[in-house]
């Protein structure tokens, strides 16, 4: 079973800065694209962020210039540097990984998509 853990979330006053994490564990064989998804209450879920395996990123235009997304491929391991935060950062973030190749019990290799449970990030004074 691949699982995907989050980290890092928290209260935060205005202006400052989290760092989240996201652990993949399993008979994992490669993990391409990973990225970070928010919900806000009452929104619907919203991509934040998204870095290739290759190191390739992408990011919503209401965080560029204030967030940064990174990977550690060797420790299935990604990123989200959060500076300069605002009240309208408030949300539940998940991380998610739309093509991950596991080993197969039998032999050979499947893909999937899994995705965290979310860690909450909260931005108030």
């Amino acid at each position: 079973q691949v699982q995907l853990v989050e980290s890092g979330g928290g209260l935060v006053q205005p202006g400052g800065s989290l760092r989240l994490s996201c652990a993949a564990s399993g008979s994992i064989f490669s993990i391409n694209a990973m990225g970070w998804y928010r919900q806000a209450p009452g929104k619907q879920r919203e991509l934040v962020a998204v870095i290739t395996r290759g190191g390739s990123t992408n990011y919503a235009d209401s965080v560029k210039g204030r967030f940064s997304i990174s990977r550690d491929n060797a420790k299935n391991t990604v990123y989200l540097q959060m500076n300069s935060l605002k009240p309208e950062d408030t949300a539940v973030y998940y991380c998610n990984a739309p093509d991950i190749v596991i080993m197969r019990p039998g032999g050979g290799t499947r893909s999937l998509e899994v995705w965290g449970q979310g860690t909450l990030v909260t931005v108030s004074s």
